[in-house]
């Protein structure tokens, strides 16, 4: 009997997954045996382990669901729900249904984005992206108390599966009424076992959890939203074969599961992480065509790509 749907490489990321779970553990339980260094490396770790968790992990399990149980789906959401600080599922409707949807849009006219992760959200100028610090560091905040507030109404709050923060995900939840359904119990499981989750890390050392965990958390969606912000930084959002940024580094795709092949992604967000690079052979045709960014360097490096071009304002010179 088939457990693994796509393939089962997958199962090191399921690995994964649960060694941070564990590793997560560890790190609290010993954490009044750490010095100053011990405590910055707390911090360091565990942003390390979230970043990746969120855009290498989480990210391609919910295009991609690993297994073919789908209880056993709900477990994996449930799990790195709880360590990455937001629900899996919440994170499939907006990335998967509404960023994969408008592609980092920047809207039309005077419109805004239909992208709620657009970067082009709050630019200086109409078509102009939004400041790297706006994006990143102010949308940090702004994730990790929407996370918190959404983690307590799932507590509290009953009969209103969804928050005033969660604006925008009704018209994103499927159209069958079945799956409606399953799709709002995962929401709520998702959000009560991370907050049964933070409860337990609270209950092991609270100053760990002030002094060590949310800062990571915090630093872990910056982290994340710089990687997106440079995923998309100067494309085209009108072009199918290049709104997005590339990058095709041997080692980095090893250790994280192609994530480089971005540009690739976008084209087929439901491609399995293993098939991009032959996705990439099967439109080399249409890519080499287009003008579009390839960056030297991966993603959450992108403010080092100095000479990149800028190919979405040759638009808004049209």
């Amino acid at each position: 009997m088939a457990i693994w749907r796509y393939s089962y490489w997958d199962s090191v990321m399921f690995i994964l997954s649960i060694l941070h779970t564990i590793a997560t553990v560890t790190l609290v339980v010993y954490w009044d045996n750490f010095t100053i260094m011990g405590w910055l490396g707390n911090i360091v770790l565990l942003t390390l382990m979230t970043t990746y968790n969120i855009i290498v992990i989480s990210h391609f399990f919910s295009h991609t669901p690993w297994f073919v149980s789908r209880t056993v789906n709900m477990f994996v959401s449930i799990l790195n729900s709880m360590n990455i600080g937001q629900s899996v599922q919440a994170y499939h409707l907006s990335h998967v249904r509404n960023h994969h949807k408008y592609n980092n849009d920047r809207g039309v006219g005077e419109s805004g984005p239909q992208d709620t992760s657009s970067t082009f959200i709050n630019g200086k100028e109409i078509g102009e992206h939004s400041t790297l610090w706006n994006y990143s560091a102010l949308g940090g905040i702004f994730t990790l108390y929407n996370s918190f507030v959404r983690m307590f109404w799932a507590i509290f709050i009953w009969q209103k599966p969804l928050s005033k923060a969660d604006k925008g995900y009704e018209k994103l939840l499927s159209m069958d009424r079945k799956r409606k359904v399953e799709e709002l119990l995962q929401l709520r499981l998702d959000r009560l076992f991370q907050a049964v989750w933070v409860i337990i890390l609270f209950t092991l050392s609270w100053k760990w959890v002030l002094f060590c965990y949310l800062p990571a958390l915090y630093f872990s969606f910056v982290l994340v939203n710089i990687q997106n912000y440079y995923e998309h930084y100067g494309a085209q959002p009108e072009n199918r074969f290049a709104n997005s940024v590339s990058y095709y580094g041997r080692i980095y795709n090893l250790l994280t599961f192609n994530d480089g092949y971005h540009q690739e992604h976008h084209i087929s967000g439901n491609t399995h992480w293993k098939s991009l690079p032959d996705l990439r052979q099967k439109y080399s045709t249409k890519l080499s065509a287009q003008e579009r960014i390839v960056s030297p360097v991966p993603a959450i490096l992108g403010f080092l790509h100095k000479r990149r071009p800028l190919l979405h304002r040759s638009i808004n010179k049209k």
